[in-house]
């Protein structure tokens, strides 16, 4: 039986969190192990961690890629504790964010230009494994190591714990809006479904002055769309008269959701030149409408998260514009109902997780 050297218990850290153990999602306290701060890493006191979709369907297995035991948690914010001899972005004290990536090769022409997220090394913060074979745990933990690289100073006019979903659904949207052109002062930007990334995207796309239709397939949102989050139309999507009224209207739209739907009426939506961006993920795949992109020169892009430069541009800008996320904060031991709820849906519009004040380290192991 092997066992672990003097040396090697240095070159650790001792964190402790909650973790999925199989398929059934459920999750429970677990002891594990994180590298030592090196040169170029930060050391963070997470104190909030917001739960997205992804956290469940990964819990779940869903995907089908799951390695268990599994640490779930991907838009953390905390403060610095311990900084690297070579780290320049952080000082001890400062606020700091990470998101879906940890690692990148950090030569490829993705990683020059900023866009670490689309590195064909790139590593996820959960779910994942470094070179050297350890493996990644996600934010629903008291402590987290990381490269300086791949996490964001947060400002202080940043309230973190609405600061925290940002880290997913906020730069999921601002990095395509940002690289496709869509946030013009003026410019007329739909937005397909309401929930964690939609109610975000309204929010960036008004601080940008732009128009903003609301596209849903429940009436019942029109209220929360036009009163509260300040959208300027709202439009039901399975309603014909409406659709039609709105044809060729939208220079782009923001597509969230991630339930089968048809693209058909989106693409007519759009203006010549227009652009529907993807950033749901629909199971199954919906079919691509041609002819309508052929006779307006329409585009259908899909994207996934940003990169790190973009990811700082983001925060910044939000907190420029007072921009967070509708939040619901939780305690750790809420988490497994929490993940219920979200199954349904059942939530406006991102649980946050109060790490710091409910994640309490049992008496014994597991």
């Amino acid at each position: 039986m092997s066992t672990v050297t003097a040396a090697e218990e240095q070159n650790v850290v001792h964190a402790y969190g909650w973790a999925a153990r199989d398929p059934s999602g459920f999750l429970s306290p677990f002891h594990f192990t994180r590298r030592a701060n090196g040169d170029n890493d930060i050391t963070i006191k997470i104190l909030y961690c917001g739960i997205c979709h992804t956290d469940l369907h990964l819990a779940k297995d869903e995907i089908g890629m799951t390695n268990y035991p599994l640490v779930p948690g991907h838009e953390i914010v905390g403060e610095v504790t311990q900084v690297g001899s070579k780290v320049t972005k952080f000082k001890t004290g400062d606020k700091a964010g990470v998101g879906c990536n940890v690692s990148s090769c950090g030569e490829c022409e993705n990683c020059e230009q900023g866009f670490e997220n689309y590195c064909p090394e790139v590593r996820l913060i959960f779910n994942g494994q470094f070179p050297d074979g350890s493996r990644s745990f996600g934010g629903y933990s008291d402590k987290l190591v990381i490269n300086e690289r791949y996490a964001v100073l947060i400002p202080d006019e940043l309230p973190l714990d609405g600061a925290a979903p940002l880290l997913c659904a906020g730069i999921t949207i601002y990095s395509p809006m940002r690289y496709f052109g869509l946030d013009k002062c003026g410019q007329h930007l739909g937005v397909v479904g309401l929930g964690g990334l939609g109610h975000v995207t309204v929010k960036f796309a008004k601080a940008f002055g732009m128009k903003v239709t609301v596209i849903s397939t429940s009436p019942s949102k029109e209220k929360e769309a036009l009163e509260r989050l300040g959208a300027d139309a709202f439009l039901v999507s399975h309603d014909q008269n409406q659709l039609e009224a709105a044809m060729g209207t939208m220079d782009g739209i923001m597509d969230t959701v991630s339930a089968p739907h048809s693209l058909l009426p989106l693409a007519g939506l759009l203006k010549t030149n227009g652009k529907l961006i993807l950033v749901g993920a629909p199971v199954p795949d919906p079919e691509l409408p041609v002819f309508p992109l052929l006779t307006g020169r329409k585009l259908i892009a899909g994207s996934a998260n940003g990169g790190m430069k973009e990811t700082q541009e983001m925060v910044d800008f939000a907190a420029k514009h007072k921009i967070t996320a509708d939040i619901e904060v939780i305690s750790m031991d809420y988490v497994n109902t929490a993940f219920q709820r979200l199954a349904k849906n059942d939530v406006k519009y991102r649980f946050v997780i109060d790490i710091a004040n409910t994640l309490r380290r049992p008496q014994s192991t597991h």
